[in-house]
């Protein structure tokens, strides 16, 4: 196992100090497992977005740029209500 040193801000210290004693583990397990979660979550949001990677640009009539210039198409009104 290799060692990675970090600083963290004190108000997150305090807490895995608290984690720590309430669960008589050390401060490096308990960061350990809050790491090893972050990373469980991390890989489920690739997951949803692999479920509907096939709906993406399946809408037609959107520009194609549209995901990386929506507040550029939102302030010229695109996608708002026409008036009948």
């Amino acid at each position: 196992m290799k060692t990675l040193t970090v600083r963290l801000p004190d108000e997150l210290v305090a807490q895995i100090e608290a984690a720590s004693r309430a669960q008589g583990r050390s401060k490096s397990d308990v960061v350990r497992e809050r790491l090893r979660i972050a990373g469980e979550q991390t890989r489920g949001s690739h997951a949803m977005l692999d479920s509907i990677r096939d709906l993406i640009g399946s809408v037609d009539g959107l520009p194609p740029d549209l995901g990386s210039r929506y507040k550029e198409y939102l302030r010229a009104g695109f996608g708002r209500k026409r008036r009948r």
